[in-house]
């Protein structure tokens, strides 16, 4: 039986990247992927343009980190966004910037990162495997006495086989988007080596509202100040871009509060969003707009819903006139500034792990070395990307979370001897 220097499990974002790193530096790499094919999840990710990474500096990326930021400096400064797209121009893969900061590649296409890193693997020679799924993993002695790990993989037919390895680095996912192939492996694999799992959720997915008026559904809406309040206080601010969709309340903005409301409906706390429709004018700034607007339009001066209704087709897009006016039975002039600012949306629910971005929680980051990714209870074992209780906002960071991890357990790896 060969015997390995590095088996991955997972050929996902941190699978490919670990795997070319790993290479890069002379090490034999065996990468174990279930699928038929690699990086299913790349390829739909950024609506399937892949938002690499974002340019933010440490101290504002940090801020979109979670839970813990500070496990990932040493990783993110051992790979950075600026070196992962270096990296990435270097194997052939333009990339551009875009607002907020955003990296893509120059194609718009999220199956040219998956391309480019296989190309690259098999100019370094990494053994690909797909089609096997990491059904469990030991380590035991072998040789001249020497510990390696051996790692079962079935086939989608039923056949078992065994591969031998002298580090073994786990980058299963999580359980986002199970049709790519999450579906919880690694957790299963972490904890027979003695890992804790922090409870899983889903981040970065839908919200959905008490009884949602459908009608919303295919209604985006830009330059929006949404507010997170549990049991009545407000605990986030975010402002930018949303979508209503069929499945509730989403869009960049809408799904970066999403991991605190999450979190909260899982602790049967109440959660409402509110939506400031005009952040950019105050109450009294909309007084003054709507007593304009009444003198200059008869139609509007006459009052009434017909006057409303008329005076929302100057404030909002047409498609939110009238789900809006069902919401705020009451409306009248004196309240539409206040209910412009704050239009409340009790939310009850969220869409699961089935779309959702990423998955929060995972594999406890006290049992793993910031330093290096490496198992502080099994020697040789590594950990890297969404397996980790280490999650991040929409923008790019989660792919930088990945690339990020398992650079940085490579080089350990590498420089084991």
């Amino acid at each position: 039986m060969d015997c390995f220097d590095l088996a991955i499990a997972g050929g996902g974002a941190a699978g490919l990247f670990g795997a070319a790193v790993a290479a890069g530096r002379g090490l034999s790499v065996l990468l174990l992927e279930r699928n038929e094919r690699c990086g299913k999840k790349i390829a739909i990710t950024g609506k399937g343009r892949c938002n690499l990474t974002n340019t933010r500096d440490w101290g504002e990326f940090s801020e979109h980190i979670h839970p813990s930021p500070n496990f990932f400096k040493s990783a993110f400064f051992g790979m950075s966004n600026r070196a992962t797209m270096a990296f990435f121009e270097q194997i052939g893969l333009p990339l551009t910037v875009e607002r907020g900061q955003r990296v893509f590649p120059a194609s718009m296409r999220a199956q040219d990162v998956t391309d480019v890193l296989l190309a690259r693997l098999r100019q370094l020679g990494v053994s690909v495997c797909t089609g096997w799924r990491v059904v469990g993993a030991s380590k035991v002695e072998y040789g001249a006495c020497t510990p390696v790990f051996k790692v079962k993989a079935k086939s989608a037919s039923g056949e078992l086989r065994v591969f031998a390895a002298r580090n073994l680095l786990i980058t299963t996912g999580g359980l986002s988007y199970p049709a790519t192939g999450s579906t919880g492996d690694g957790y299963v694999l972490a904890e027979s080596f003695g890992h804790k799992i922090v409870p899983c959720f889903p981040s970065l997915t839908a919200l959905v509202p008490l009884h949602y008026d459908t009608s919303l559904s295919g209604v985006s809406l830009k330059n929006v100040e949404l507010s997170l309040y549990v049991n009545g206080n407000c605990v986030q601010t975010e402002f930018g871009e949303m979508d209503f969709t069929d499945d509730g309340i989403e869009g960049a903005a809408a799904i970066r509060l999403s991991r605190r409301a999450v979190a909260a409906l899982g602790g049967k706390q109440k959660v409402f969003v509110s939506f400031d429709l005009k952040p950019a004018l105050s109450c009294e700034q909309l007084r003054l707009r709507i007593r304009r607007e009444a003198a200059a339009d008869i139609s509007i001066a006459k009052g009434g819903a017909a006057g409303l209704k008329a005076l929302l087709k100057r404030l909002l897009p047409g498609a939110l006139i009238a789900p809006f006016m069902r919401a705020n039975k009451d409306l009248s002039y004196e309240n539409l500034p206040e209910r412009l600012k704050a239009w409340r949306f009790a939310i009850v629910s969220y869409v699961g792990y089935r779309r959702c971005v990423v998955t929060a929680g995972g594999v406890d980051l006290a049992g793993i070395s910031p330093k290096t990714m490496g198992s502080k209870l099994v020697d040789g074992l590594y950990f890297a990307g969404e397996i980790l209780n280490l999650d991040g906002d929409t923008g790019g960071y989660n792919l930088q979370i990945a690339f990020s991890t398992a650079a940085l357990a490579a080089k350990s790896i590498s420089g084991r001897g």
